[in-house]
């Protein structure tokens, strides 16, 4: 009794900590895509209301999935390019080791990665010629010709310096407004973790999180829950320190 108590607590628990979020608020009635209405509870002012138990289920599926991943040590490439997103993609990216994408995706990063790899190695070659002092051969005019190159490419390929081979799943924030990313993760066979607004068509989606997916408040909470997952099972995989 006392453990099923427990249990209604903590889901009650958890719905409060997605409402205080905002990870209720949808948008209007107008923007909705017809495949995401079994989600909405409501509306108010216009806005439309997401059921919170339903998105507290799907949160619950992409973690089990994703705390499987982690304790396969998958690699797992996190997309987030709006302004709301960004901080906690990089952060979560940089926490796990994960390569990420916060700033503007690459065409060709999944459907092309062979040449994408050509030109990360080409970047980090550059990176190893600047350090060991290889560059100063070249005149001045070269070398700052050079080190602008690297930082272009520094700019571009940044979170996914150390992509070495293709992620074998992948978090996106926004499938619509990631539509390059959302189309190359399905055209490679990517399953996709995805937090998605009403506007979204949750078609081609594995692990869909229905909620608001621009407040940086509901990103930070659905997303760092993601994360712990991952965490989680990355560390049940850990071999034991036996002293």
């Amino acid at each position: 009794m006392a453990e099923a108590e427990a249990e209604v607590i903590g889901a009650d628990k958890e719905l409060e900590n997605m409402f205080q979020a905002g990870a209720h608020f949808a948008y209007s009635p107008s923007r909705r895509h017809p495949k995401m209405s079994s989600f909405i509870q409501g509306i108010k002012n216009n806005v439309e209301i997401f059921d919170l138990e339903k998105t507290s289920e799907a949160l619950g599926r992409a973690e089990d999935f994703l705390r499987k991943a982690g304790q396969a040590r998958k690699s797992v490439l996190w997309v987030g390019t709006k302004p709301s997103a960004r901080a906690v993609i990089e952060k979560i990216g940089r926490e796990l080791g994960q390569n990420y994408v916060a700033r503007r995706w690459i065409g060709g990063t999944l459907t092309n990665f062979k040449l994408i790899r050509e030109r990360l190695k080409y970047f980090e070659d550059l990176k190893k010629k600047r350090e060991s002092g290889e560059l100063e051969k070249y005149t001045k005019k070269e070398r700052l010709t050079i080190s602008r190159e690297i930082g272009s490419l520094a700019e571009k390929f940044s979170g996914i310096e150390n992509l070495k081979n293709g992620p074998e799943a992948i978090v996106i924030v926004d499938p619509r407004e990631e539509k390059t990313a959302f189309s190359e993760a399905r055209r490679v066979n990517l399953p996709i973790v995805a937090v998605l607004s009403s506007d979204n068509d949750p078609s081609g989606v594995a692990y869909p999180i229905p909620a608001n997916d621009s407040a940086s408040s509901s990103l930070v909470y659905l997303l760092e829950r993601l994360a712990k997952a991952y965490r989680e099972g990355a560390a049940s995989s850990a071999p034991e320190n036996n002293g």
